[in-house]
């Protein structure tokens, strides 16, 4: 993911001028059950995106605001302004990737893989307006805590009002297992000399016209027509769990959602899994060069759990050079797709993508 970034810092703040894409080569190989041939394709994809980001202070240290627009797609994508006043109490206020999930909330340029496990799709929150208190609990040693409370329209990004007076309310409490708080990246690059821990619990409820969301705000899982405002009850929660130390990371989510339609009177449960881990070998063999880091990751994934045969799998190794950190490397995966029968417009197959991630 090429990009280009340059930093004009002034008083009581910063502007960041960003410019950055995907540049991908992508080989799959798909088996369709409806005849016994395979078929493989290779392509090569860009994304260039530019993004303009300021962010800084005004007045005081601990009042804070960040701004991004994507200029390509005309998106507004974070504005928020943050009262970090207090360690144990801070305020957040307008629109931003919701902190409900690890693997979501870690940037697409500090990812581990190439992309994020085939669960984001259906249970992340992605971008939501409203108001959130968080903040880091310190009783000494593992009375260590984080937490956020939030609420939100529920409506995904860009939406300006919301469809009825429901609203989605969500929380996330994380224990900070050795005290200190492990941030929100993949690849253990620093070589953590003292190991790193989390266990978090997150739940949220919102009612509204849509059964998912993404970067391009609220829409619908496979199988659900566009909704009326009010239509779908979603409650949600998921489990999770991370660890670093010395070259070795570990993520985990579980995650459970039940989506009740209020005209047609059904219900929906929807679970799914991934657990990812990577190792850079050199701490074991000095050998293998520093640079090198290998991760495997498996996911499932369950879109209702009333019917039979319609479980989706992942399975994905990847091998990361690292030239500087996240900032510039080279990323080969190569992924096993599986589907039950019972599993409509999708096919199973490998997938091998080639990806440079530079960013300056």
């Amino acid at each position: 993911m090429p990009r280009l970034r340059t930093l004009f810092p002034w008083s009581g703040g910063a502007a960041r001028a960003s410019s950055f894409g995907h540049a991908t080569a992508t080989s799959s190989s798909r088996s369709s059950r409806a005849c016994s041939s395979a078929t493989r394709t290779l392509g090569i994809r860009t994304r260039p995106r530019a993004r303009l980001k300021i962010g800084g202070h005004a007045y005081r240290p601990w009042l804070t605001y960040f701004f991004e627009y994507e200029l390509a797609a005309s998106n507004l994508l974070d504005f928020r302004v943050m009262v970090e006043r207090f360690p144990g109490l801070k305020l957040k206020v307008g629109q931003w990737k919701v902190h409900y999930n690890r693997e979501r909330v870690i940037s697409s340029g500090q990812q581990q893989m190439a992309d994020r496990s085939l669960l984001t799709r259906p249970f992340t929150l992605d971008r939501q307006q409203g108001l959130s208190l968080y903040g880091r609990l310190r009783g000494g040693g593992a009375a260590d805590v984080s937490y956020w409370a939030s609420v939100f329209t529920g409506m995904g990004r860009g939406a300006r009002e919301n469809d009825d007076k429901n609203l989605m309310w969500m929380g996330r409490l994380q224990w900070n297992v050795f005290g200190r708080v492990l941030p929100f990246t993949g690849s253990d690059i620093a070589r953590r000399a003292k190991p790193e821990a989390l266990l978090a619990l997150a739940a949220v409820t919102n009612r509204s016209p849509y059964t998912r969301f993404s970067q391009d705000g609220g829409g619908q899982l496979t199988g659900f027509p566009d909704g009326q405002p009010g239509q779908y009850r979603v409650n949600q929660w998921m489990g999770e769990t991370a660890f670093m130390y010395r070259g070795f990371s570990w993520q985990q989510e579980f995650h459970w959602k039940r989506v009740e339609d209020q005209v047609n009177t059904t219900t929906t449960t929807l679970i799914g899994n991934y657990a990812q881990l990577g190792y850079f070998l050199h701490e074991a063999v000095s050998a293998i060069p520093t640079q090198l880091e290998l991760a495997v990751r498996h996911a499932f994934y369950n879109p209702d759990t009333g019917v039979a045969n319609d479980l989706q799998q992942e399975l994905s190794f990847a091998a990361n050079w690292f030239f500087r950190g996240h900032l510039n490397k080279l990323t080969a995966e190569v992924s096993l797709f599986a589907f039950d029968e019972g599993v409509t417009g999708r096919e199973d197959g490998w997938r091998f993508r080639l990806q440079w991630d530079i960013s300056m």
